[in-house]
């Protein structure tokens, strides 16, 4: 069941924070799916709602892109079908003005994101309050960013500048965002902490206040970046640089100050090129497509429900479920 974000934080605000996956693919698709729902192994499994957990699926522009949208779209839609139990929002990450228009026309995404945060204060504020008219008129609910993230995903790149909480409380007075993404600390990409830095929940706190009471705000460049996953892809012929992500238990932190959505995208990628990668090494004579994604689908799966445990979603389902149909 596609809901949109702003239901979801409505239930979440202050309790949990809800995690948004990117996929790019079949395999990323159905793990993300069966993580969510605690099945591992197959997609007949029962629920297992001490973990199920609503979730936020995102498609990226270079997912978009990559071979084309309705690619993704449609098997999104199958697994809509064949995962009923499911509750997740679809989101456009990180959209231009024209990617969040054409998304809006689609009639398929419950929910944009702008990233003018590029731009001066007053443009940001411009283009974000285009889109947020354009959105609302059609039932689509926006994300916006202010404050600068570093670090290099696809071709999002930028050096660190943090929200200013006096800023923040004007932007969203200004475009009629529901969801503001604010810098933090955190930066895209695996290689996030040269040393001992982390989120500046300080700072959380400060925009917190300065937003009206419930405002749900959204974490990015939020991956763990976990030593285990990096160490097996250099075993398996990579070459990772060390590096260190965001404290896991830092997530339960940022909810209780008013993150409701927690991006997490690197993280997926590095379970997958492990996967990968150690299948290859161990079975060099097999040239089977299925044999790398079956496992992966399981590890993937797994490490959803590791996250949404970290996250407090893990176990919510049947909650939401209720509150998304009763209102």
């Amino acid at each position: 069941m596609i809901v949109t974000t702003k239901e979801l934080f409505k239930h979440a605000y202050g309790k949990y924070a809800i995690g948004a996956y990117n996929i790019n693919n079949l395999e990323q698709t159905v793990g993300l799916f069966r993580g969510n729902l605690g099945k591992i192994k197959k997609n007949e499994d029962p629920v297992d709602y001490s973990v199920a957990a609503p979730f936020i699926l995102q498609i990226s522009r270079g997912a978009r892109s990559y071979t084309d949208k309705r690619f993704l779209e449609a098997m999104i839609r199958a697994a809509e079908t064949v995962f009923p139990e499911a509750i997740f929002a679809v989101h456009l990450d990180h959209g231009t003005e024209e990617v969040c228009y054409d998304a809006i026309d689609s009639g398929f995404y419950s929910s944009v994101m702008i990233d003018a945060s590029h731009e001066p204060f007053q443009k940001n504020v411009e283009i974000t309050k285009r889109v947020v008219d354009y959105a609302h008129k059609k039932g689509v609910v926006v994300e916006a960013e202010l404050g600068q993230l570093g670090g290099v995903e696809e071709d999002i790149e930028g050096s660190v500048h943090l929200t200013d909480p006096e800023e923040a409380a004007k932007f969203v007075e200004l475009t009629g965002c529901d969801s503001l993404a604010v810098a933090i600390g955190t930066s895209h990409g695996a290689y996030k902490f040269p040393g001992a830095q982390g989120v500046r929940l300080d700072r959380l706190a400060q925009i917190q206040k300065a937003l009206p009471e419930g405002y749900p705000l959204v974490m990015h460049g939020a991956s763990s970046v976990p030593k285990e996953w990096v160490d097996r892809i250099n075993a398996a012929g990579g070459a990772l640089k060390q590096t260190s992500g965001v404290n896991e238990d830092d997530y339960a932190k940022a909810a209780a100050l008013g993150v409701c959505k927690i991006n997490i995208d690197t993280d997926g990628r590095l379970v997958w090129c492990a996967v990968y990668r150690e299948t290859f090494r161990d079975k060099p004579e097999d040239f089977d497509p299925r044999t790398p994604g079956k496992v992966f689908m399981a590890a993937y799966a797994e490490y959803i429900i590791h996250k949404n445990k970290k996250l407090g979603s893990a176990g919510q389902l049947k909650e939401v479920a209720a509150f998304v149909r009763g209102g």
